[in-house]
């Protein structure tokens, strides 16, 4: 269980995160974290509310993908921020989600990331977490961005159907890895990296950076899924943060879709 007062205690006197003070919303069960912080961001919740739960019954990622959310066993929440960006930025907030996700799981359990364009956390080659946002634009202006995010905490044993073997942080970790610490961390991560998204100097630097955190973005055989689904070798992220795979009939610039290891597929 969340202790819910020593969360808001930590908000209401942290420098670096003030932003979520007060704007806590958690539920023992719902359907979806994510469908709860875009029906109270269209209803005109504040930047920086957080909606958070201990079972989600309903869970889903990329795609409208199921995501299990077993009670008890992970982290799943969902923040609203009210960004000054331009709609043309969006791609890169997954990656900026991701970046803070790795720093999070790194803070609370001592476990490096490996970040799967475009929006899955992996340790080794086993599925830890994954990322799923949604926002809602006018012109080229961003009203509201919602960032979900799951990560298998408590877990120990997954459903054999997964087209990615899963993990858990306690499985990795070989101990009991706290759920609150992790929130504290991935909230505090994600205001580091998403303060930044109205400079186009900022938003610039983070293909770079993601393609730095990843052993999948250079030279690696991937067979992507999807609209432009294609085999070939991955050469990078290119400016808007769009995956680059080069093929037998030349690079793909992959804007939507999934990759996986083209030798194991």
């Amino acid at each position: 269980m969340y202790d819910l007062a020593a969360l808001e205690n930590w908000f209401s006197n942290s420098i670096s995160s003030k932003v979520h003070a007060g704007k806590l919303h958690y539920s023992a069960a719902t359907g979806s974290t994510n469908d709860d912080a875009v029906a109270a961001a269209r209803d005109g919740a504040p930047h920086g509310s957080v909606y958070f739960a201990d079972e989600q019954r309903a869970g889903r990622g990329r795609g409208d993908h199921a995501w299990h959310s077993a009670a008890g066993g992970g982290l799943y929440v969902s923040i609203v921020l009210r960004p000054s960006m331009v709609a043309e930025h969006l791609p890169v907030v997954p990656l900026a989600a991701g970046l803070a996700a790795a720093d999070a799981v790194f803070m609370a359990s001592q476990l490096k990331v490996d970040l799967r364009w475009p929006n899955d956390l992996l340790i080794g080659d086993r599925k830890t977490g994954g990322i799923l946002v949604e926002s809602k634009t006018e012109g080229r202006d961003v009203l509201f961005v919602v960032i979900g995010i799951g990560i298998n905490v408590h877990q120990r044993s997954f459903e054999p159907w997964l087209s990615t073997p899963a993990t858990s942080l306690d499985l990795e970790s070989g101990g009991r890895i706290s759920r609150q610490a992790l929130l504290i961390a991935l909230l505090e991560s994600l205001q580091r990296e998403t303060w930044g998204l109205h400079d186009s100097t900022v938003v610039a630097g983070i293909p770079a950076r993601v393609a730095s955190a990843s052993t999948w973005l250079w030279n690696r055989r991937v067979e992507v899924h999807g609209p432009q689904a294609c085999v070939g070798i991955t050469r990078g992220l290119d400016a808007n943060g769009f995956l680059m795979v080069q093929t037998a009939k030349g690079v793909v610039t992959v804007q939507t879709g999934g990759i996986r290891d083209a030798e194991k597929s």
